[in-house]
């Protein structure tokens, strides 16, 4: 492990994962300070909470390797104290119902980020697999406001083109794709023009970028060097300081897991078919977070890149959105 990898802020904007013990072992190996971590998907209101139930017992098992994050000062203790900072997140709003008293009582709970759609509709708008994005519902403005009101960061990773230029213009705080891919590189529903990325930056928020292989140039023949060639894209379309990671991994995900997350609702129509995630062998798994830093090195960029692309301008964005 690199000297700067082991001083920096390594902070990955979405992981959705089979999580436990052995995730969480492997979060602390790979060096990783903090991470945006799914809770919910497709569930409603009651599994929701149940979720976030059960990180609260896994807090308390684990508290050498785990802390919850509700704050930015949060992720720095995690740094000073060799454990992993555990963001509390979702990828749908559903989880609220149709209840928006609900917003700050999961606030308090410690949800940090949510996304608005995930894939298809919902009562705040269109998903990017939707067959017609209608747009910000009203409902959906008033979401926007409640999860400004409370600092709770607002992703637009699944959500259709023009859902996301909707939340952008109504959001009073920045927002941010946690986890996407340039769709110049390769054409794909859940990638990102660089219009739609480079709206985001301007208002102030962040693209956090993927490296799931079927979002990647060559799918899974993808490399880490692929990898940084779509993180090169991004900082030219938006700029070094609103670029950031946002893997994806999904370290033991199963085929079953899969067909929840690609069919409507988790059960409904298929959506996407499954095709087999082959990250990079030196890149597939959460411990060889040390070979990304090793290949920025590699590459020639600079520390100051390297350091804000790692977790400082995830830590920036955090602290002007978080309350």
């Amino acid at each position: 492990m690199s000297t700067l990898h082991e001083t920096s802020l390594v902070i990955d904007g979405l992981i959705v994962s089979k999580w436990g013990p052995e995730v969480f072992a492997a979060m602390q190996a790979g060096g990783l300070t903090a991470a945006n971590c799914t809770c919910g998907i497709w569930e409603g209101f009651e599994a929701s909470i149940d979720a976030i139930a059960q990180w609260k017992l896994w807090f308390r098992a684990h508290p050498e390797l785990l802390l919850q994050v509700y704050t930015p000062d949060d992720i720095l203790r995690a740094k000073a104290e060799g454990r992993v900072g555990i963001i509390l997140g979702w990828q749908n709003s559903v989880g609220f119902g149709e209840d928006l008293r609900r917003v700050p009582l999961f606030a308090e709970l410690g949800l940090r980020v949510v996304q608005m759609t995930y894939h298809t509709a919902n009562m705040a708008g269109s998903g990017c697999l939707e067959s017609r994005d209608r747009g910000l519902t009203d409902w959906g403005h008033d979401l926007v406001a409640a999860l400004n009101a409370e600092g709770i960061l607002i992703d637009l990773s699944h959500v259709g083109t023009e859902t996301a230029a909707d939340i952008v213009k109504a959001s009073r705080q920045p927002v941010a794709y946690t986890h996407c891919a340039p769709m110049a590189l390769k054409e794909h529903p859940r990638n990102k023009t660089d219009a739609e990325m480079r709206l985001v930056a301007e208002h102030g928020g962040l693209v956090g970028v993927t490296m799931f292989p079927p979002f990647m140039r060559r799918g899974s023949e993808s490399t880490l060097e692929d990898y940084l060639d779509a993180i090169e894209h991004i900082i030219g379309v938006c700029g070094e300081e609103q670029a950031a990671i946002g893997t994806d991994f999904t370290q033991g995900y199963t085929p079953a897991d899969f067909g929840y997350l690609l069919r409507d609702k988790g059960y409904g129509r298929q959506l996407i078919q499954p095709k087999g995630a082959v990250f990079p062998p030196d890149f597939g798994r959460i411990e060889q977070y040390p070979n990304l830093t090793a290949a920025m090195e590699r590459r020639g960029w600079t520390a100051a890149r390297i350091a804000r692309l790692l977790g400082g301008n995830w830590l920036r964005l955090f602290r002007e959105v978080w309350r």
